[in-house]
């Protein structure tokens, strides 16, 4: 379903301001500083993932767990397709629903009728289909009385329930989810995590990221450690405890 084979990105962190082609064009004739600017940049370079190879069967649910800075995020993107690898493949089988930013594609003009209409489409999802589904999405949001509101408005909690209630009115074949189940009140984080635990029955493969160790064990059943880009472990449960275990050295 999803495989990441000696996946790496890289980014160049040289920021020297003020840079531009005249100042290039001057610096080829001043072989120093042309030397150390290239030597600068090397060291510059930086890997927010580094040789990833992950398999992901159909069905499973996986965890990413690390902490800030790990490459969790840029995984989720990288299986997405909104980042390329810099060297390595990613082959995904099967239709995604993303949840990674929330708001993603809401236009915050738009009241949250109209947004759900136009993230909709974002999805795939065609006018009638939304109309079906209009109620369901709408109930399942809690945002009846706001529903003609523009989303500008709305907190972010607000925004996380309609991103939630589109995203899941249909069960995905892979759905990506990016630390939205902390989002929104405790009834209505219970009421996604149940969602969360009837798509995994149904058989959609998941790949989850949250900083909440308890969701990860609850929900997961493989879990990956990320550290500095790269994977320190694959396991079951047992990898949270490690990974608290080493946190609180």
């Amino acid at each position: 379903m999803i495989t990441l084979e000696n996946v790496s990105i890289k980014f160049n962190l040289d920021i020297e301001k003020n840079f531009s082609f005249k100042q290039l064009f001057i610096s080829l004739f001043d072989i120093k500083k042309y030397k150390n600017r290239k030597e600068t940049k090397k060291k510059n370079d930086f890997y927010a993932l580094k040789d990833i190879n992950l398999h992901i069967p159909k069905g499973s649910v996986v965890g990413l767990i690390g902490a800030n800075g790990a490459g969790k995020s840029t995984l989720l993107k990288t299986v997405v397709g909104v980042m390329k690898p810099t060297t390595g493949r990613v082959v995904v089988e099967g239709a995604i629903s993303p949840m990674i930013e929330l708001g993603a594609g809401f236009d915050v003009e738009l009241t949250a009728r109209e947004n759900i209409y136009l993230n909709g489409a974002i999805l795939g999802y065609s006018k009638d289909f939304i109309n079906s589904k209009f109620d369901e999405i709408v109930d399942f949001s809690e945002l009846h009385e706001f529903i003609d509101v523009p989303i500008r408005n709305f907190s972010s909690g607000m925004v996380a329930r309609l991103a939630f209630s589109i995203a899941t009115i249909v069960e995905p074949e892979i759905l990506i989810v990016d630390e939205i189940l902390g989002v929104g009140d405790l009834n209505f984080q219970q009421k996604s995590e149940n969602k969360m635990i009837q798509m995994i029955t149904g058989g959609t493969t998941v790949l989850y990221v949250s900083h909440s160790l308890e969701s990860i064990k609850k929900l997961c059943d493989t879990i990956v450690w990320l550290d500095k880009g790269r994977i320190i472990k694959i396991g079951g449960k047992e990898v949270c405890d490690e990974y608290k275990l080493k946190m609180s050295e």
